[in-house]
């Protein structure tokens, strides 16, 4: 435990005491992993409901498939961006909007694309 404490506060001195420490790869990879949770979720419910309103099995069969082939590769595009960085740029806070913009995008996709599949399933039946 105290090697890791030492490897921490090393790290933080060495990009400076002004700067609160974080890297870029781990940030991402914990917001690709919170957006599939809440994905799923909304996704489950949303496509429940959907069923009991149309009555059609097969919604939840053509959703989860959309789900494999669509959410998780498109979540695994965004880690990739970022876990590609070098140690140096995983701390560089001159990349602090294009984080930002990715963020947006990974949740506006996990938020949004449940309720479109799920209002677009309904809407065809």
């Amino acid at each position: 435990m105290n090697k890791a404490l030492d490897k921490f506060e090393n790290r933080s001195s060495a990009t400076g005491e002004a700067r609160k420490y974080h890297d870029w790869r781990k940030k991402m990879s914990d917001n690709v992993a919170l957006a599939l949770i809440v994905y799923t979720g909304l996704h489950i419910f949303a496509t429940v409901g959907a069923i009991k309103a149309t009555g059609l099995k097969s919604l939840a069969l053509a959703a989860l498939v959309i789900l494999v082939a669509g959410i998780i590769p498109a979540c695994r595009w965004f880690e990739k961006r970022w876990t590609d960085l070098s140690d140096e740029e995983a701390v560089d806070l001159s990349l602090t909007s294009a984080f930002r913009r990715d963020q947006m995008a990974l949740w506006a996709l996990a938020l949004g694309l449940p309720i479109l599949i799920t209002t677009g399933f309904t809407l065809a039946a």
